[in-house]
């Protein structure tokens, strides 16, 4: 209980006015209308023992169907959900497109209780967004890493955008 734990990694880019970040628009029938709080880091569960980093990077390439980024790495640290999962992520400066995403998939049994399964995307778009609409986009919790990304950009090379 209350012991689950993903990682993730939030790509960044710089844009002519300041920073912008890639998030996921999560799959499935229960996000498929919502827009504010139904977009995440681009993240995945790991298990115990399992290094944070090396699960965060596995995951990027099961969500989105791309290898992980190489770039400059800045640590988020944790945030913990309204369900009790902790998320741990890392913000890489690099630039992905996002018509290049090809997701993984997840099955369930849709409509409930009609026995059927159907298979969804983890993420069924990605975009990039700059932060403030970020912030309004992603759910709750993570809403501090976009925080922390642009404070640790802003305290050490002026970069705006906010």
């Amino acid at each position: 209980m209350g012991g689950r734990r993903s990682a993730g990694l939030l790509l960044y880019r710089r844009v002519p006015d300041g920073v912008e970040v890639l998030l996921g628009h999560m799959g499935g029938p229960y996000w498929a209308r919502q827009d504010t709080g139904a977009w995440t880091v681009p993240k995945g569960e790991y298990g115990e023992g399992e290094d944070a980093w090396h699960a965060a990077r596995r995951e990027f390439r099961e969500e989105l169907g791309l290898a992980p980024p190489e770039g400059r790495v800045r640590e988020l640290g944790e945030v913990r959900q309204s369900g009790g999962k902790t998320v741990t992520a890392w913000a890489v400066e690099a630039g992905l497109d996002p018509a290049a995403v090809v997701p993984g998939t997840f099955t369930m049994e849709w409509p409930r209780g009609s026995g059927r399964t159907r298979e969804f995307p983890e993420l069924d778009r990605v975009a990039w967004w700059p932060p403030g609409r970020a912030r309004a986009l992603l759910v709750v919790a993570q809403r501090a890493f976009v925080e922390r990304l642009v404070a640790g950009l802003a305290e050490e090379e002026g970069v705006t955008g906010v």
